[in-house]
């Protein structure tokens, strides 16, 4: 079973992508789903136990995990 640590992608930036943050602490910019997966499994998390799009485990803020842009 994974480790469980709040995980939030804030919403898109205006210059494209998302902040990643574990317990508060800024992982990087996401621009894809698998650099979610990148830096959730530097910060020591196992994910390929998990579904990123559906599981409880990360807050996807501004949109889902399909949305990586403003759209402006």
């Amino acid at each position: 079973m994974p480790e469980q640590r709040p995980v939030v992608v804030q919403p898109p930036s205006p210059t494209g992508g998302r902040r990643v943050r574990v317990d508060g602490e800024i992982l990087g910019l996401a621009r894809s789903i698998e650099d979610v997966a990148e830096f959730l499994r530097r910060a020591g998390l196992d994910v390929d136990a998990l579904d990123l799009a559906s599981t409880d485990l990360i807050e996807w803020r501004g949109g889902g995990p399909s949305v990586w842009s403003t759209g402006v």
